[in-house]
């Protein structure tokens, strides 16, 4: 099958009629709302690196969108659409209905359309997927935001796709292959929050991350980290690593103040739990029962090298 006829039978259908120009011209053609600014990212995704070799094509489709949705949540935008390069070591046309209609689903619970994108062959299975989505100028969350005194807040259990990667068909599951990106949340937080991002490569590097860009420190209390129940009956370090160290969970992690958040949550029902607070002083002190802890973690880094 060539590569027009993949186009065509697979991902011609998921462009709706209300983009200018979509799949099967050179470019794709979009208006953007009057007064809102385009926010994009890109993700990609290779067998046996981002997802098992295993791993069901539907839940790979799923997953490539969800993760660059997740990027637009955590800035507060409004996900529009996607754009996607696929490379195949071959054609397997029950491998590409299934995947085609995981970024189908996902497409659809999130209001997000496929507007275009490239098929090649690969001797690797690579996905890399261009998200877009609007926002009003200057209301974006950025990283860089968080002041002292502002509590950290996640929006729900961590390190479950760490858990599931580690003990193959468990309960949590779920957790790795179809990650939920927190949308609503992070639009809702528009005003709220201080800074915010997703949760994709551990914790404790992600969190690191808002610390560094805003030039605060952080005293996190371990304890009131939320995990799930096959987590909780881990020996302590074996579960610090997983949710500071593991990644792939897609919750938000943001900073506000008090009063934001007091606020926030009498105005809305989302699942949030605060983990700790933001310090002037420039690191991250690690409190378990308000004793100190050292944790052995490491969140994941391309090109890393072990004695880095």
């Amino acid at each position: 099958m060539a590569e027009f006829s993949i186009i065509s039978r697979y991902f011609q259908s998921l462009t709706p009629q209300n983009i200018n120009v979509g799949i099967g011209d050179d470019c794709a053609i979009i208006t953007p709302p009057a007064q809102m600014q385009l926010v994009s990212c890109v993700d990609t995704l290779i067998a046996g690196r981002h997802f098992p070799l295993d791993t069901p094509p539907h839940a790979i489709g799923w997953k490539s969108v969800a993760v660059n949705l997740s990027d637009l949540a955590a800035m507060g935008a409004t996900p529009h659409s996607i754009l996607l390069a696929l490379s195949l070591p071959d054609i397997d046309e029950a491998w590409l209905a299934e995947f085609s209609r995981g970024i189908a689903d996902c497409c659809q619970k999130y209001g997000v359309q496929l507007i275009g994108g490239d098929t090649t062959q690969s001797p690797t299975l690579s996905i890399s997927i261009t998200a877009l989505g609007w926002i009003k100028p200057d209301q974006a969350i950025l990283r860089s935001g968080a002041q002292v005194g502002d509590v950290i807040v996640v929006s729900g259990k961590i390190g479950s796709a760490a858990y599931a990667l580690r003990h193959p068909h468990s309960p949590l599951q779920h957790t790795l292959d179809y990650p939920e990106p927190q949308v609503a949340l992070g639009q809702a937080l528009l005003g709220y929050a201080s800074a915010m991002l997703d949760i994709s490569d551990g914790l404790a590097q992600d969190l690191g991350h808002i610390l560094d860009d805003s030039a605060v420190g952080a005293i996190l209390n371990l304890e009131q980290i939320p995990v799930a129940d096959e987590l909780a009956q881990l020996d302590l370090n074996t579960r610090m690593q997983l949710v500071l160290g593991g990644g792939d969970d897609y919750h938000l992690c943001f900073t506000i103040s008090p009063d934001n958040l007091k606020k926030f949550k009498q105005q809305h029902a989302f699942e949030l739990y605060s983990i700790g607070t933001i310090q002037q002083q420039q690191t991250c002190l690690y409190q378990y029962q308000q004793q100190v802890f050292h944790p052995q973690i490491l969140g994941y880094q391309h090109f890393a090298k072990a004695s880095d």
